[in-house]
C-alpha cells in the first residue's frame, strides 16, 4: 500500500513510516530470518505493494499458502488487530485480491513452463546433472557437435540419443573435437536418467516458455506471477536450476533500460541457501555477473533464505535494500550467524542491532532500504504491515477457475513434439541398420557360395581320391583288366557293326534279284 505521500509503505513503528523507493527497488534486496518468523508474509506484502506500483512480480510458493494473494484478505483476526492497532484504514488499507497467474513444471497447479535443452545450454546443465569437470567437457562436446550438424535438442530424449550416436561413432569425432570418453558418457547418461526419474523431462519441451508473459499488467497492476514449487523442491538441483534458467533467460532477452523510475520486473528467489549449495565455480561467477548487470534491464532480484551468509559476500554487497526477521541464537554458529547479519546494516545509535535480532517478535524486522541517492538508510525496527490480500492457500477449485481464465490459457498446456535430434538420428540409425542387414545379408550369401564351392571341390576330391585308391587296390591285374574290358568291348561293339552292315547289303541284293 501507499502512504498519504504515495510512497511504498512496507513497514511501521511509533516513529516512523517505512517506505522502499520505487527507483531503488531494482537494486536487489535480501530477506532473511529463522523459520516462522514472517519471511512469507513480508514477500507477500512487498508483492502486493510491487503490483500495486504496476510493477510485475515472480515468486515461488514453497508451502502452497502464497496463492491467496489472489484472493481478497481479511480472514485473519491477527491481521485485523494489527490494522486497527496501526489505523491503517485512514491510510488508505483496504482488502483486496490482486492479479496473479499460476505456473507449474508439472503443469499440475497452473500453465506448464518449459524450456529446450538447447535453450538451457550447457554450463546449467551440467549444474543440473551434477557432473564433473570431464564430463561436463564431455556435455559441452555433445552440443558443439549437435549444432555443428543442425540437430535440434529440445527435450531430454533428444540429448539422450545424442549421446548414444556419439559414443557410437566416437573414433570418428575424436579426430575432430577431442577425445570422448565411455564412461563419461555413460555417466552423463545415468544422472539424465535419474534427472527424468524425478519428473525433470516435464521442464524440457515445446512450447518453449516466453519470458515476456511474465511481464504483465492488469488494470494498471502488475501480475503477480506464483510458481507451485511445493512439488519441485523436492528435487532442489532441479529448482535452484530451473530459477536461474529464468534469471539467465531474462538477462538475456531482455533489452537495456538504465535506471527507470520503477522496475519492470521482480524477482524473488526463495530458499536462496538452496541455490549456493556446492555451486561449482564458473556459474557462480556467471550468478555474480547476472546479479550485477540485471538490474540495467529494469529487472530487481530479491533473495529470501535463514542466514544472510547463506549467500556468497560477492552477491551480498549488491543486495541493498535489506528486511531481517528474527534469528535464534542457541549454538556457537548461530550466534555468528547473529553477529554478521548485524554487522549488514548501517547502525541505529537508539539501539544495539546485534541483541535486537534475536528479540524481534513474529512479523516484526530490522529494515533498511536505499535512500534516493541509492545509499543504505540507517536501520529501523519496525513491524511489516499485513498483507491486503487473504493469507493461507486457495481452494483448488479457485485456483483451477483463475488458471482457465488466465490470459494465456491454452497456450502452454498442451506440448509439441517436433522433429529434432532424437528422430533424426533414429531415422539415421534405422538407414545404417538396414544397410548393415544388407551387407550382413550379402556376406552370408558369399559366405554360403564359396562353402558350396569348397563343399564341390571336397566332393571332387574325395571321388579323385577314391579313384586312386581303388587302382591302387587293384594293382597291375587291375590295369590289366581294364585293358582287356575295354578291349573286349571294343571288338563285340566292332563284330556287331559288321553283323548289321552285311543284314542290310544282304537285303538289298535279294530284293534286286
Amino acid at each position: 500500500m501507499f502512504d498519504q505521500s504515495h510512497r511504498a509503505l512496507i513497514a511501521k513503528n511509533e516513529e516512523a513510516d517505512i517506505c522502499i523507493i520505487p527507483k531503488m527497488a531494482n537494486r536487489h534486496g535480501l530477506i532473511t530470518g529463522a523459520t516462522g518468523t514472517g519471511k512469507t508474509v513480508t514477500l507477500q506484502t512487498l508483492s502486493e505493494t510491487f503490483s500495486e506500483m504496476g510493477v510485475p512480480v515472480f515468486a515461488a510458493d514453497m508451502k502452497g499458502d502464497f496463492s491467496g494473494v489472489a484472493k481478497s484478505g481479511g480472514n485473519k483476526e491477527s491481521v485485523n488487530k494489527r490494522v486497527e492497532e496501526y489505523g491503517l484504514k485512514d491510510l488508505g488499507f483496504e482488502y483486496k485480491a490482486f492479479p496473479v497467474t499460476f505456473w507449474d513444471v508439472f503443469g499440475e497447479q497452473g500453465h506448464p513452463i518449459r524450456t529446450t535443452v538447447s535453450e538451457m545450454g550447457p554450463i546449467l546443465l551440467e549444474r543440473l546433472l551434477n557432473l564433473n569437470d570431464i564430463q561436463s567437457a564431455v556435455l559441452a562436446l555433445a552440443f558443439k557437435i549437435a549444432d555443428d550438424n543442425n540437430l535440434l535438442l529440445i527435450d531430454l530424449k533428444d540429448l539422450q540419443k545424442m549421446l548414444q550416436f556419439i559414443g557410437d561413432n566416437r573414433a570418428r569425432f575424436t579426430t575432430q573435437y577431442g577425445n570422448i570418453s565411455p564412461a563419461s558418457i555413460g555417466a552423463i547418461q545415468r544422472s539424465l536418467m535419474q534427472l527424468e526419474s524425478q519428473g525433470g523431462d516435464n521442464f524440457f519441451g515445446e512450447p518453449a516458455f516466453e519470458i515476456t508473459d511474465f511481464i504483465q499488467t492488469d488494470q494498471g497492476k502488475g501480475v503477480i506471477n506464483i510458481l507451485a514449487a511445493d512439488k519441485l523442491i523436492n528435487s532442489p538441483r532441479v529448482y535452484t536450476t530451473f530459477l536461474l534458467w529464468l534469471l539467465d533467460d531474462l538477462y538475456e532477452s531482455l533489452p537495456e533500460v538504465g535506471d527507470v523510475d520503477k522496475p519492470k520486473l521482480v524477482f524473488f528467489f526463495d530458499e536462496a541457501h538452496l541455490l549456493f549449495n556446492d555451486m561449482p565455480k564458473p556459474l557462480l561467477e556467471k550468478v555474480e555477473q547476472i546479479v550485477r548487470l540485471v538490474r540495467s534491464k529494469g529487472v530487481g532480484v530479491y533473495f529470501c533464505t535463514q542466514n544472510s551468509s547463506d549467500v556468497p559476500e560477492n552477491i551480498l554487497g549488491q543486495l541493498g535494500n535489506r528486511v531481517q526477521h528474527a534469528l535464534r541464537s542457541y549454538t556457537p554458529n548461530d550466534q555468528k550467524a547473529v553477529k554478521v547479519a548485524a554487522n549488514t546494516f548501517r547502525p541505529n545509535p537508539k539501539f544495539n542491532t546485534e541483541e535486537v535480532i534475536t528479540q524481534l517478535n513474529t512479523g516484526e524486522a530490522l529494515i533498511s532500504f536505499l535512500d534516493e541517492k541509492g545509499a543504505p538508510q540507517m536501520v529501523q525496527r519496525a513491524y511489516v504491515l499485513p498483507p491486503q490480500a487473504q493469507i493461507g492457500p486457495l481452494t483448488v477449485a479457485e485456483r483451477d477457475q483463475l488458471i482457465k481464465s488466465s490470459f494465456i490459457f491454452g497456450v502452454y498446456e498442451k506440448s509439441i513434439d517436433r522433429e529434432s535430434a532424437y528422430e533424426i538420428l533414429s531415422r539415421k540409425q534405422e538407414l545404417l541398420e538396414e544397410e548393415r542387414n544388407r551387407a550382413e545379408e550379402e556376406k552370408e550369401r558369399i559366405l554360403q557360395q564359396k562353402e558350396a564351392q569348397k563343399a564341390l571341390l571336397e566332393a571332387e576330391r574325395a571321388k579323385r581320391a577314391e579313384e586312386r585308391q581303388r587302382k591302387a587296390d587293384q594293382g597291375f591285374l587291375g590295369d590289366l583288366m581294364d585293358q582287356v574290358g575295354k578291349s573286349a568291348t571294343r571288338q563285340i561293339s566292332n563284330e556287331i557293326g559288321r553283323t548289321i552292315t552285311r543284314s542290310i547289303f544282304g537285303a538289298l541284293f535279294w530284293k534286286k534279284r
